[in-house]
């Protein structure tokens, strides 16, 4: 009854099922895995102790910035050089932009430094001036900024002095030496004045793209029921298909419906 399964057009049959479904089951058990390594990354990130109750290390020693070291204070001696305002950057609720100073370390490369934060727009908010001669500054170390990152401008156009986003990427076409792969947020800004007086504030460090339980955590979920369920329905399908083709030929045997391939060929005789 069932030698139907061995003619040409079940081997096309058999041989996507045969594929699909493993492959469902492999996507499915990938996405399941993404789901778990977000949510085992969250939980040892809720298990750091705050940044301020961290000691400070040297900055090369918590290079590169991963999930593990992103938050860590950092420290860093150097001169202060080229600056930068990055616009559209909110602080409590409120539209203003970051102060960024490259930072030229005794090795030659640059640190980029968020000293601040100022509420308004680029030009129209007094700047302070940073700090001259050489300073040893102590900063939560941060990742490069993606086009992922909150608050990235990627549409370009800024003016001279204005940089979208904090990336080595990006700023090493704008500086004449090398930069970190990381940057640094200063949390020993004085924040007790009003901010629209000048007075710097510092920016909150924030946690690594990746190891919170956030949207995309969720969406791996999803993707796993997806890959599941679809992995479910190609094994129901042929199911059916066999089920259905086997019942036909039984049909045909017990002559409850006529051979279509018998009854052609005596109209043909």
């Amino acid at each position: 009854m069932y030698r139907f399964l061995l003619t040409p057009r079940w081997w096309g049959i058999n041989l996507f099922a045969v594929l699909a479904i493993p492959l469902c089951v492999f996507m499915g058990t990938w996405q399941l895995g993404r789901f778990e390594d977000r949510v085992q990354s969250h939980e040892q990130a809720a298990k750091q102790p705050a940044p301020g109750a961290r000691a400070a290390k040297p900055l090369d020693d918590l290079l590169p910035v991963d999930t593990v070291t992103s938050g860590r204070p950092a420290t860093a001696t150097g001169r202060y050089a080229d600056q930068f305002l990055v616009p559209g950057r909110e602080l409590d609720d409120k539209s203003g932009f970051y102060v960024l100073n490259m930072l030229r370390t005794d090795g030659g490369k640059a640190l980029p430094v968020v000293r601040g934060w100022l509420p308004g727009r680029p030009g129209n908010t007094p700047v302070p001036a940073a700090p001259t001669g050489e300073v040893t500054v102590t900063g939560d170390l941060q990742a490069s900024e993606n086009t992922g990152t909150d608050g990235v401008d990627t549409a370009g156009g800024l003016p001279d002095g204005q940089l979208g986003m904090i990336s080595a990427a990006s700023l090493v076409n704008l500086v004449p030496y090398d930069v970190y792969d990381g940057w640094v947020t200063l949390q020993d800004t004085d924040s007790s004045a009003a901010a629209g007086d000048g007075t710097l504030r510092p920016v909150p460090a924030v946690a690594p793209q990746g190891s919170g339980l956030d949207l995309k955590a969720f969406q791996n979920l999803g993707y796993t029921g997806e890959w599941f369920v679809f992995a479910a329905f190609v094994l129901f399908m042929w199911f059916r298909l066999v089920r259905r083709e086997a019942e036909a030929a039984r049909d045909v045997k017990l002559g409850l419906v006529p051979d279509t391939d018998t009854d052609a060929g005596t109209r043909t005789a």
